[in-house]
């Protein structure tokens, strides 16, 4: 993340994640290019699951790496690079509006069903409402959904019961009132097995359909 007199967000490029660092500075293409503003301030976001990326800070002779979670470096007015000691609270106190304005991250989730239909899987129904929720609370999602068969039986009736799959979850999707122009569907049949079998081996784990959403 960094600071400066403006609240500009775009993602950084160097070294790290770009859904972990959010950037609020009028200098935007030259920090993308590798220089950054006289007077801003970058921080580094943890990203997901504990893992981080990195960020170097560079100005003239200046440079600093950032690869520790909320590590923080600003760029003097004289153009030197100088460490900077924050926490977690002082981050989310200091911008605590920009962080909860940030776009939700991408997320994928997987549905499985009974052979031969478009009916969900016991499993699956157990958990179908959690997901559909957590898609819908979502301002704005754009979301696409993959329908994917195992290999019993021929390709091309695979291929529209894939595409069947996927249409059966867009509806639903559509009852919570997730408009049709942001939900894009595609069957892909038997090609993009999750487990690989020999043909008309029977996979329940390929009988699914994935839903992406960012």
């Amino acid at each position: 993340m960094c600071a400066g007199p403006s609240s500009l967000f775009e993602p950084a490029r160097r070294r790290t994640d770009p859904r972990n660092l959010v950037r609020l500075a009028p200098l935007a293409l030259l920090v993308l290019a590798g220089c950054a503003g006289r007077g801003d301030l970058y921080v580094l976001l943890p990203g997901k699951g504990g893992h981080n990326g990195a960020l170097i800070v560079t100005s003239g002779d200046g440079q600093r790496v950032l690869d520790q979670p909320y590590a923080a470096a600003r760029v003097s007015r004289t153009g030197s690079v100088e460490a900077v000691a924050t926490t977690e609270a002082e981050v989310r106190r200091a911008f605590g509006p920009a962080l909860a304005a940030q776009p939700g991250r991408p997320v994928s989730f997987y549905l499985y069903f009974l052979a031969d239909t478009d009916e969900f899987t016991p499993e699956s129904k157990q958990v179908v409402t959690q997901i559909f929720a957590e898609i819908a609370r979502r301002p704005a999602p754009d979301i696409v959904i993959i329908g994917h068969t195992d290999r019993v039986g021929p390709v091309p009736y695979n291929d529209q019961l894939s595409l069947k799959r996927a249409e059966r979850v867009r509806e639903d999707l559509r009852k919570l009132g997730i408009p049709k122009v942001r939900i894009s569907v595609a069957g892909r049949g038997e090609r993009e097995p999750e487990v690989p079998t020999a043909d008309e081996v029977p996979e329940p784990r390929n009988r699914r359909v994935e839903i992406n959403v960012r």
